[in-house]
């Protein structure tokens, strides 16, 4: 038996999987995920572990002075991809425009020192001013780091090892989108996974981590490009999924193994979905929305193999658009766009409160030892409480634009402004300092 390849045309090998071994391997995988939290927890992927945004980091403090930054580089180029960190290194991409190159960074978690550089030609083509063409955040796990560079004639899926020599590469045709690219890989078990939607041709795609080989390939419908990206969901039946979010799908539940699409909501968003899917519970929550406003969440119930997923609840009212909401128990945190948070509870949807913090925010939040922080698109870091309460706690000035989403692994914050990458936090002294922590 062989399966298309869409790419080439040609005749691959059906992928010989054993359901059992692979859902062996995804466990093993996501359990390893999991279990490295606190100071030894990895950032492998946008918003980290599994895309939740949560860090269990002891030693980030609250409000900074310059002794809390542990270092800070100046990179060639500019970038809005957020760092992804494994072990003792830190990942990031930019773009220098002048030169047109595309820039792979690895540098040493403790010093800063930059250990490696790669780099590729680029060829510009059209995107949206608040974009860059280094906004896709790479995934990385032990072995390999995994990235995407777009541009008109193609966008590109490939691996490096982790001293920066060249494992594989995918041209996965032509990308045509006016906003530019922005959607990230992520790994699930043995495979790297894209949401590849655009204006020309559409799919989801999966392929071996050690080989690029493709997997499964799935063929979406073309519309509004979208730039969320995807996450593991497991449900109550202890199955996997991997949850998309789309204009042209609503929110999609695919089996990891076969690409076999599980269950759809077609109906979810009627906009441009750019924030990245959140889970509470049984629950999928998702936005759309659009630079001219309609922005709106919507949480949709899982389906099972004898329920059609449902429509629970909708907030319209300052929902975000670009960042991507936060669930922490039983409370769903929503940051908009114009620097409106909402504290609802994630089950039923009601609003508990709703404040504005000011800014503008085109990063998301990340929870850090029950603190929220949010960088706005000048540099400041806001930090609030996770609480009954609204109360903003610090704004720390970075000074410089910033469109990224924080990583924090081994006990400390890394923050890609538009040309520097910075490490703050590390010693645990700081939870203990009171004109530090807020509290």
């Amino acid at each position: 038996m062989s399966v298309p390849d869409p790419f080439s045309g040609m005749q691959l090998p059906a992928p010989v999987v054993d359901s059992k071994e692979f859902m062996r391997i995804l466990i093993i995988s996501a359990a390893l995920m999991f279990a490295t939290t606190g100071q030894t927890q990895e950032w492998t992927r946008f918003r980290g572990p599994n895309g939740t945004g949560i860090s269990e980091a002891k030693t980030i403090p609250t409000r900074w002075t310059e002794s809390d930054i542990n270092w800070k580089i100046a990179l060639p180029g500019t970038g809005h991809s957020s760092p992804v960190v494994w072990g003792d290194k830190v990942f990031v991409t930019s773009f220098e425009e002048r030169s047109g190159r595309f820039l792979v960074i690895c540098v040493g978690a403790k010093d800063g020192g930059v250990l490696w550089q790669k780099e590729y030609t680029l060829t510009p083509s059209s995107k949206h001013d608040f974009n860059s063409f280094a906004s896709a955040t790479p995934t990385v796990d032990a072995e390999r780091v995994y990235l995407c560079r777009a541009e008109a004639s193609r966008l590109t899926l490939f691996a490096l090892d982790r001293a920066g020599n060249e494992l594989w590469e995918r041209d996965l045709g032509a990308f045509e989108m006016n906003h530019g690219s922005g959607a990230s890989p992520i790994l699930c078990g043995e495979l790297v996974i894209l949401a590849n939607e655009q204006r020309g041709d559409s799919f989801w795609i999966a392929v071996d981590a050690r080989t690029g080989e493709t997997r499964w390939s799935v063929p979406r419908t073309s519309a509004a490009g979208n730039y969320s990206t995807p996450c593991i969901f497991e449900s109550a039946e202890g199955k996997p999924a991997i949850i998309f979010n789309s204009e042209a799908h609503g929110i999609s539940a695919l089996a990891p193994d076969t690409g076999e699409v599980l269950w759809e909501f077609a109906e979810a968003f009627d906009k441009r979905s750019v924030s990245s899917p959140v889970i509470a519970d049984d629950l999928l929550i998702g936005s759309c929305g659009s630079g001219g406003g309609g922005n709106y969440v919507v949480a949709v119930r899982a389906g099972t193999p004898d329920r059609q997923p449902e429509r629970v609840y909708e907030i319209r009212r300052s929902a975000p658009y670009v960042p991507t909401s936060i669930c922490i128990g039983d409370w769903l945190y929503l940051w908009s766009g114009g620097g409106i948070v909402s504290r609802v509870h994630a089950v039923t949807g009601e609003v508990a409160w709703q404040e504005r913090t000011g800014g503008r925010f085109f990063g998301s939040p990340v929870c850090v030892n029950n603190r929220l922080f949010c960088v706005s698109t000048t540099g400041e870091v806001v930090v609030i409480g996770v609480s009954d309460q609204f109360e903003v706690l610090a704004r720390n000035a970075l000074n410089e634009t910033t469109h990224s989403t924080p990583a924090v692994a081994g006990g400390r914050m890394y923050i890609h402004t538009a040309g520097h990458l910075i490490s703050i936090g590390g010693n645990q002294a700081d939870v203990n300092d009171t004109s530090k922590s807020g509290t």
